[in-house]
C-alpha cells in the first residue's frame, strides 16, 4: 500500500474550511490559551471517553479521581488502562507522527502490563466479532510492519491537510489492526497527535467525547468505509466531530467568560458599596467559595481596577476604576 484508497469529496473541503476558519478565530482572539486546570479536566475527559469507548466502565467521576491519585474502587485492568493512557497521553508532544518507532513507544504506555505484545507489533492473526459473525478481519500479520511504515511515508510526504491526513490514518490504523489489543485507542491518539502538530489546542480539546457520543455512528462509518474499501466517509465523518469538538469549546468558552465577567462584575459593586468588605462577606452574598473570591480579587489587582490598603485584617479595597463599581 503506498497510498491508502479515498475520494477527496466537496463536503470534506466545505469542514476543512470550516474548521480552519474557527481556529483562526481561536489564535486571533487568544481562544488557544487553556488554563492548566482546564487542559487538565480536558485531558481526563478525552481518556474518560476514549477508554469507554473499548468498554471500559470507569465514570469521568472515577476517572479523576484515578489520575489524581485517589483510591479507586474498580475492576484492576480498567484502572491500569486509566493509567497507562494517561501516561500515553501525556508525552503527545514528544512522538514524532510518523515514526514508526513512537507509535510502537505510544502504544507500549498504553498498554504496559495489560496485553503481552505490548510496545510490539502483533505476531497473529486477529478479528472483530459481532456476536459470532466477522465483522472485520486485520492484515496478516507478517504484513503489518510493511502497512505501517508505507502508511507514515505517505503521510509525511503528502500535500493534503492534517485534517485530512489525521482521519485517513485514524481509518488505516483501524483498518490495518497492528496490534493484538488497543487499535482504536491507538487510532484515535494518533490523530489527536497529528492534529496537535498543526494547532497545539487540539492536544486540549476532547475530540473523544464527540465520538463517545455518537458511538454508533463511529462504529457504522468505520465499517461503510471497510465495506467501499476506502475512508472517505470515515473521514467526512471524523471531519465533522472534529468541527462539533471546536463548536461545543466555542459555546462553552463563552459561557465561562460570561461567568467569570459576572463574579467580577458583583465583587466591584460590593467593593463599591463597602470598602472593608470582607473575603468571608462577598462569599456569603455572592454564593462562591473563599477560594473562587480570592481569586478574583487577585485577577482584578492584576488587572488594576482593585488595590488593597492596609493589611489583610483591618485594611480596605479601594476601586482604581469608579466606573466599575456600578455607581
Amino acid at each position: 500500500m503506498t497510498q491508502p484508497p479515498f475520494t477527496i469529496s466537496i463536503k470534506m473541503l466545505d469542514l476543512v474550511a470550516k474548521i480552519i476558519e474557527i481556529t483562526a478565530q481561536f489564535n486571533a482572539s487568544g481562544h488557544q490559551e487553556i488554563d492548566l486546570h482546564l487542559q487538565k479536566n480536558n485531558r481526563i475527559r478525552s481518556i474518560q471517553s476514549s477508554l469507554a469507548i473499548e468498554n471500559n466502565s470507569l465514570s469521568l467521576e472515577q476517572v479523576t479521581d484515578i489520575v489524581n491519585g485517589k483510591l479507586v474502587k474498580g475492576k484492576q485492568e480498567e484502572i491500569k488502562e486509566v493509567k497507562n493512557a494517561y501516561a500515553a497521553y501525556d508525552e503527545i508532544l514528544t512522538y514524532s507522527p510518523f515514526k514508526v518507532g513512537d507509535f510502537l513507544h505510544a502504544h507500549g504506555l498504553l498498554t504496559k502490563g495489560l496485553v503481552k505484545e505490548s510496545g510490539r507489533f502483533r505476531t497473529g492473526d486477529v478479528g472483530i466479532f459481532a456476536g459470532q459473525e466477522v465483522v472485520h478481519l486485520g492484515a496478516r500479520p507478517e504484513f503489518v510492519s510493511k502497512l505501517i511504515t508505507e502508511l507514515f511515508n505517505f503521510a509525511a510526504k503528502s500535500e493534503l491537510h492534517p485534517l485530512i491526513i489525521s482521519s485517513i490514518l485514524h481509518f488505516e490504523i483501524e483498518f490495518i489492526h497492528p496490534f493484538a489489543d488497543g487499535n482504536g485507542r491507538m487510532g484515535r491518539l494518533w490523530q489527536t497527535l497529528i492534529l496537535s502538530k498543526w494547532q497545539e489546542i487540539f492536544q486540549w480539546l476532547p475530540m473523544e467525547t464527540v465520538i463517545y457520543s455518537n458511538q454508533q455512528t463511529y462504529y457504522q462509518k468505520l465499517a461503510e468505509s471497510d465495506r467501499t474499501g476506502e475512508s472517505t466517509v470515515f473521514v467526512e465523518f471524523m471531519l465533522e466531530t472534529i468541527l462539533t469538538t471546536l463548536q461545543n469549546y466555542l459555546k462553552d468558552e463563552s459561557s465561562s467568560v460570561k461567568k467569570t465577567d459576572r463574579v467580577d462584575s458583583f465583587i466591584l459593586q460590593l467593593i463599591g458599596k463597602n470598602q472593608e468588605i470582607t473575603v468571608n462577606e462577598m462569599s456569603r452574598i455572592i454564593g462562591k467559595s473563599t477560594a473562587t473570591i480570592n481569586r478574583h480579587l487577585k485577577k482584578l489587582q492584576e488587572k488594576q481596577q482593585i488595590k488593597r490598603v492596609g493589611a489583610a485584617k483591618g485594611g480596605e479595597w479601594e476601586l482604581l476604576d469608579k466606573s466599575s463599581s456600578g455607581e
